[in-house]
C-alpha cells in the first residue's frame, strides 16, 4: 500500500500537538494528527483540569476552616467524595469531542492509533503509512518510573483522579507537585497523608523560603513530610501496604492504603522507533535545536512534554507548539523564551512563581535587592484570614527590572502575572510600585511588597 502524503503529521492530540495545527492550517497545509487516547491529552482529561475541581473543593473546606474568625458558626463538613469524582467526571467529559470538532473545523484529520516511526520521513498508524515534510512529536508524558521492589503496587494521579472512594491514608513516593496538590485535598479532606522526598527539599525547582513557607502550612494541615528518604521497598500487608525506608541514617517503615507515584513524568516516547525515525536521544531525551527540531533530522519538531529542557507544563505546551507550527510555516526563525512564564503549585493555599530564584541570583553574581514580606499581619491577610501570606521580589539594583518574584497565599497565583508581565515587557519595579491598583485588593499590596511606605 502506498504511503498517503501529509505536509504535517503531529504525534499527539494534546495542547502542544493541538498548538502546531493553527499556524499550518492557516496557510493551507495539509495536516494528521495521530493521538492514542483522547484528544487533548494529560492536562484536560487526566491532569491539570480535573485536578484542579479538587483543588476548588479544597479551598472550600479551607474557607470553612477559618469561618470562624468572620463569626460565622458551622458545623464539621461532610465532603462526598464519590460525588466530587462524578462532578469532576461531568465538567472534563465533553472535552476531547469538543476538540475533535474543532479540529474538524480546521480539516486536520484525527486518526487514533499509535503511531510510529518507518523512516525519517514516514509513520506507521495501524494499517497505514503516512508520509510527510515535516513530523512533530508531541506525545506528552507519563509517570516517572521508580526503580524501588514493589513499585507495581504503587498508583498515578490517573488513579486517583478515578477513584471514587476516599482513602483512609496516602503515602506519595516523591514530593513534587502532584505530590503536594493531592496531598492538599487529600489532607483537608481527612486523610493521613505522608510525603517521602528523596532530595534534601522539596520543589527543587522553586525558591527555598517560598518552599519553607508551603512546607509549614502543609504541616500545620496535618501532612508528614520526610525529605532525604531513601525507599527501600514496597509490599502489601493485610490489605494496605508498607513503604519501608531510610531517613536521618535509621530504616523505617508507614502503611497505607493507597502508595502513589510522586515523582514527577518523563517524556512518553515509548514505542516511537525513534532510530527508524533517525531522530537521536541523550540520556532518553530527544536531542533538539534552539528551534525545538531533532538535531539529527530536521524534519521532526519536539514541542509538548517531550522537550527535555522546558516545564511540564499545559501552557507551555501550547506555546511550543505554536513556535513549531510558525516555524514549519515560515523556516526555523523562532525560539522559546521561558524566562518570564509564571507557575503555580495549586496547594491551599498556592505557591507561585516567576523568574529566578534568590540562590540563582547570588550564584549568578548580581547585585540586587530582595524584597521579603511576611503579610500575615497585613490588613488584607487579616481580612480574609490567610493562615499563610508570603512574597518575595528579587530587583536588580543596575537596571530597576524584577528578576523574580515569588508567593505563597495572599492570591499569588494572580498577582505572579503581573510580575511576569512586568518581566516581559521591561517595566520597572518603580513603575509597578507607582502604579494605582483597585483597593482594598491583593493587588494593591504589591508596592508594600516593593518597599514603598
Amino acid at each position: 500500500m502506498s504511503a498517503e502524503k501529509f505536509d504535517v503529521v503531529i504525534l499527539g492530540g494534546g495542547n502542544a500537538g493541538i498548538g502546531v495545527t493553527g499556524p499550518v492550517r492557516r496557510v493551507g497545509m495539509s495536516v494528521a494528527m495521530i493521538e492514542s487516547r483522547d484528544l487533548g491529552g494529560t492536562c484536560p482529561n487526566r491532569g491539570c483540569t480535573p485536578k484542579k475541581i479538587l483543588v476548588a473543593a479544597g479551598h472550600a473546606l479551607h474557607e470553612i476552616e477559618r469561618a470562624h474568625v468572620h463569626r460565622i458558626t458551622v458545623g464539621k463538613p461532610k465532603l462526598d467524595w464519590a460525588a466530587l469524582i462524578d462532578r469532576e467526571k461531568e465538567m472534563i467529559r465533553e472535552i476531547p469531542e469538543s476538540l475533535a470538532r474543532s479540529m474538524a473545523r480546521r480539516a486536520v484529520e484525527v486518526i487514533k492509533g499509535h503511531a510510529a516511526f518507518a523512516s525519517p520521513h514516514t509513520i506507521r498508524v495501524g494499517e497505514r503509512t503516512l508520509e510527510a515534510k515535516h513530523i512533530v512529536i508531541a506525545t506528552g508524558s507519563r509517570p516517572r518510573p521508580l526503580p524501588i521492589p514493589g513499585a507495581e503496587h504503587m498508583i498515578t494521579s490517573d488513579e486517583m483522579l478515578d477513584e471514587r472512594k476516599l482513602p483512609d491514608s496516602v503515602i506519595f513516593v516523591g514530593g513534587g507537585v502532584i505530590s503536594l496538590e493531592f496531598g492538599h485535598v487529600y489532607a483537608r479532606a481527612g486523610v493521613d497523608v505522608t510525603i517521602l522526598e528523596a532530595l534534601p527539599q522539596l520543589l527543587p525547582a522553586m525558591d527555598a523560603d517560598a518552599v519553607a513557607q508551603l512546607r509549614a502550612e502543609s504541616e500545620r494541615i496535618g501532612i508528614r513530610l520526610k525529605t532525604g528518604v531513601s525507599v527501600n521497598r514496597i509490599e502489601p500487608v493485610g490489605g494496605r501496604f508498607r513503604v519501608t525506608f531510610v531517613h536521618d541514617g535509621r530504616e523505617q517503615a508507614l502503611e497505607a492504603s493507597r502508595i502513589v507515584n510522586g515523582a514527577g513524568r518523563i517524556a512518553n516516547l515509548d514505542g516511537l522507533d525513534l532510530e527508524a525515525g533517525n531522530v537521536a536521544q541523550n540520556n532518553r531525551r530527544i536531542a533538539i535545536d534552539a528551534h525545538l527540531r531533532s538535531t539529527s533530522n530536521p524534519q521532526v519538531h519536539v514541542c509538548g512534554d517531550a522537550v527535555p529542557t522546558s516545564p511540564q507544563l499545559s501552557p507551555i505546551a501550547t506555546y511550543e507548539g505554536d513556535i513549531v507550527g510558525r516555524n514549519i510555516v515560515e523556516g526555523p526563525k523562532y525560539s522559546p523564551d521561558y524566562a518570564n512564564m509564571a507557575t503555580s503549585v495549586y496547594t491551599v493555599p498556592s505557591l507561585a512563581a516567576v523568574g529566578l530564584t534568590e540562590s540563582v541570583v547570588r550564584q549568578k553574581g548580581i547585585a540586587a535587592d530582595i524584597h521579603v514580606n511576611d503579610m500575615l499581619g497585613w490588613f488584607s491577610a487579616r481580612t480574609y484570614a490567610e493562615t499563610v501570606a508570603w512574597s518575595k521580589v528579587i530587583v536588580d539594583k543596575a537596571t530597576d527590572r524584577i528578576l523574580g518574584a515569588h508567593f505563597v497565599g495572599h492570591a499569588g497565583q494572580e498577582l505572579v502575572n503581573i510580575f511576569g508581565l512586568a518581566m516581559r515587557f521591561g517595566i520597572t519595579a518603580t513603575h509597578i510600585r507607582e502604579n494605582v491598583y483597585a483597593y482594598p485588593t491583593f493587588a494593591s499590596d504589591i508596592k508594600h511588597m516593593l518597599g514603598h511606605a
